[in-house]
């Protein structure tokens, strides 16, 4: 399983896995891929920082990303705009009322939303995220890639990248996205199927994949959206991508420890994504204000409700409901959680190590690849 992007970036598989967790991004370098780091949970720059250096020791030399996210408009934050003040009473009551309903009890510990991971969403800590990585990339020279979830990062954080040796991605949903990302100096476009976890548009990965390449010409494509197995890597790759951006598959690593209430047992995200089929998400903008495909739960059923309120825009929902995911993770109800979970999220059906995922995909890709070579024969 090798493209150009393998001798690019020093990995013996296209395989970049996003990620939350350190420990399965970790894993995933190790294992012969490209870990990418998702920063986004990272409110001040000294947690990410230490992870960082975390990732340095448990990578074996191994190379990595990380992935941020900066809107590509810059919001009022940072102005005299009070963001808190602009949420409506009435988004406010209806949170705190179906949590109520749902049973979910408050943080243990009185937490409040400025310390549940909502900060991370604000461009300017984006740009702390993006200096803390070029901090560790000029020390060590590991972190390969920076990419970006919504949209080209700002020609200033290209340009830092670049200096330092960093390779810039961007997800695109849309060929003028990724027309856009080339023209800012993005070096990898992730297309990004309407099957995806996360943010994502309204093109399905069979469409949008082929379309994408050939729109780009050159410039290296990462094929992403739906992504959980070796035949659909062959697919990619025979769609004209050099490689595979993968998020949802990996939430079931057994490395994955995050909101996990004892070691070694699966956390109440797990299990409710390991009771899940492909029918079970549902894409709504009720996670951070723009559309994003989430697990369907019962939370996601109240924003459904008639009478529920029209979700708030980005950075606003994000601070809306910050305090409320945060306490929706510490509970023990997998009937009520709030995450991003891609439609491929019917095939994680047990908790599994990273190598050993990686292993069935390679073996699979291969043994796919036989069978079409058998075609011309």
């Amino acid at each position: 399983m090798k493209t150009p992007l393998c001798e690019r970036f020093g990995i013996d598989y296209p395989i970049f896995g996003f990620t939350p967790s350190e420990e399965v991004a970790a894993a995933i370098s190790r294992a012969g891929g490209l870990g990418v780091l998702g920063c986004v949970r990272f409110n001040e720059p000294e947690e990410l920082d230490a992870v960082l250096e975390w990732m340095h020791e448990n990578t074996d030399g191994k190379p990595f990303g990380v992935d941020v996210v900066m809107p590509a408009k810059i919001p009022t934050e940072g102005s005299k705009v009070d963001l808190d003040a602009m949420i409506p009473p009435e988004h406010r009551a209806f949170v705190e009322r179906t949590l109520d309903d749902l049973g979910v009890p408050p943080l243990p510990d009185g937490g409040d939303r400025v310390n549940t991971g909502v900060l991370g969403w604000l461009h300017s800590v984006a740009r702390s995220h993006v200096d803390i990585a070029m901090e560790h990339t000029r020390k060590y020279g590991q972190i390969k890639l920076i990419a970006n979830a919504l949209g080209s990062p700002p020609e200033d954080v290209i340009g830092i990248a670049h200096d330092n040796g960093v390779a810039v991605a961007a997800l695109a949903g849309a060929k003028e996205h990724a027309l856009h990302h080339l023209e800012a100096g993005v070096d990898i476009v992730i297309a990004q199927g309407y099957e995806g976890g996360g943010h994502t548009g309204e093109v399905t990965s069979m469409i949008l994949w082929p379309e994408l390449v050939d729109a780009v010409g050159d410039a290296p494509v990462l094929a992403a959206g739906g992504v959980g197995s070796g035949r659909q890597i062959a697919a990619a790759v025979a769609l004209g991508a050099q490689g595979v951006w993968m998020g949802t598959y990996w939430l079931t690593a057994a490395e994955y420890n995050l909101g996990a209430h004892k070691p070694g047992e699966p956390s109440t995200v797990q299990q409710a994504l390991l009771a899940a089929t492909s029918r079970d998400t549902v894409r709504r903008r009720i996670y951070s204000g723009k559309p994003a495909r989430l697990l369907k739960t019962a939370w996601t059923d109240a924003w459904d409700a008639p009478g529920a309120p029209d979700p708030l825009p980005m950075p606003l929902q994000n601070l809306l409901v910050g305090e409320a995911h945060a306490r929706i993770s510490a509970s023990d109800d997998p009937k009520v959680v709030a995450m991003p979970a891609g439609q491929i999220v019917g095939r994680c059906n047990e908790i599994t190590p990273v190598e050993k995922l990686i292993d069935g995909l390679v073996t699979e890709y291969k043994d796919a690849v036989a069978r079409m070579n058998a075609t011309l024969e």
